[in-house]
């Protein structure tokens, strides 16, 4: 199995690599400081203008939605295995590149879902503008009042009444919702709730400007707000028209597994390089400070961690580029294994190394001062995120059983 970039993926990184020094490492300060700007004035959610530049020069550059070649220019013929070595690149700022280069989530998900799910007019209204950048979206399935692991749990009841649907019920981690350029949601509800166990649930397009749709809150992560909002959202009497079902009624089961197997690696994706940003912050720090008449960097328990640390690493990047090359020979089915396996691998390695680095760091480590408490509370969310460890590990070992 080559597990190389191509030719064409490796002029991608080169040109990314200069991006991310040029442009995106010197904006973190300036998005930092916007950000608290914003928060001041009472706009937690709004994006900070340091952003909308990095897209302009992003887009300028051809570093634009490579995420999804095939809808967008079928010219630089990215796999998903050369992908995994952008997003690593992009996950070592994993608050700016990502939307830098509008491939971050939720939209990516959304837009590869519209793309393949979607009639003509939804992908006009609705896809267009998310390719361009000009929106953002939502993805509506996990609820408070169930456990939203499994998700024919889902309470959400989407009732056709005529023409429209009137939707019933309540989200939350809707990532996205509080971004006011949010324009829409993918809903997942059941249609059908006497069908068969995974024909009960559809999903459908929402605006966020419907009648009826409330966002209640912004839940955060560890005292952490995300930019764009972890929405709690109330659903009461919510009608949309009947066109804005994504398939057909009872695929939505189908059609979040679709979804959700190349969004979850790309997340792992985006955490081994955030692994890589705060194993090199944990070695500057370590050959900086001085306690005890040396370096840290000559204390042996510091070295094992910086060991470990490159050796988880290596190993969770080799299995995520193991899966990337998966789906691409197999499909995204047929390499269910593998996701599985890196989605609990890869965000586990990102909190262990991240961990490391806030411990070297001492109390500087879990505050403000650097970034390293802000990306263990993301690296944390993502053991949850896509569905819980015990979920993957839970199908990857009926899987192993019934290889016997």
């Amino acid at each position: 199995m080559d597990l190389g970039p191509s030719p064409r993926a490796q002029e991608y990184v080169s040109h990314l690599t200069t991006f991310m020094d040029e442009y995106v490492y010197p904006a973190e300060p300036v998005y930092t400081e916007q950000r608290q700007s914003l928060a001041r004035e009472g706009k937690l959610h709004h994006l900070p203008a340091v952003i909308e530049e990095l897209k302009s020069t992003a887009r300028s550059k051809g570093l634009w939605n490579l995420f999804l070649p095939d809808c967008t220019d079928p010219a630089h013929g990215l796999s998903v295995l050369d992908y995994a070595y952008l997003a690593e690149i992009t996950g070592r700022s994993i608050e700016i590149a990502p939307e830098a280069l509008n491939c971050s989530a939720p939209d990516t998900g959304n837009m590869e879902v519209l793309h393949m799910f979607g009639t003509p007019e939804q992908q006009q209204r609705w896809l267009q503008p998310l390719l361009d950048g000009r929106i953002r979206s939502g993805f509506a399935m996990t609820e408070p009042d169930v456990a939203s692991s499994d998700a024919t749990n889902i309470a959400t009841l989407i009732q056709r009444h005529g023409d429209h649907y009137v939707i019933n019920g309540r989200k939350w981690w809707t990532t996205g919702a509080l971004d006011p350029r949010c324009e829409i949601l993918i809903l997942m509800g059941k249609t059908d709730p006497d069908a068969d166990t995974h024909s009960q649930q559809s999903m459908v397009l929402v605006p966020m400007d419907t009648p009826g749709v409330t966002v209640k809150r912004s839940l955060p992560v560890f005292g952490y707000h995300d930019q764009h909002g972890h929405g709690e959202i109330e659903f009461s009497g919510v009608r949309v028209p009947v066109s804005n079902l994504l398939g057909q009624e009872g695929s939505g089961f189908a059609i979040a597994q679709a979804r959700l197997g190349p969004g979850r690696i790309h997340h792992c994706m985006r955490m081994i390089g955030l692994a890589e940003r705060a194993l090199e912050l944990m070695v500057d720090r370590a050959k900086g400070r001085v306690a005890f008449g040396a370096p840290l960097s000559d204390q042996g328990v510091v070295r094992e961690a910086i060991a470990l640390s490159r050796i988880e690493i290596d190993q969770a990047r080799l299995l995520t580029l193991k899966a990337a090359a998966m789906i691409d020979s197999v499909g995204a089915k047929g390499a269910r294994t593998e996701i599985a396996a890196i989605k609990v691998v890869a965000p586990r390695v990102a909190c262990d190394v991240i961990d490391r680095a806030i411990q070297v760091h001492g109390g500087a480590g879990v505050s403000d001062d650097t970034p390293l408490a802000s990306m263990y509370a993301g690296a944390r969310s993502l053991r949850l995120a896509d569905g819980p460890d015990e979920v993957h590990l839970r199908d990857i070992a009926r899987m192993e059983l019934r290889r016997r």
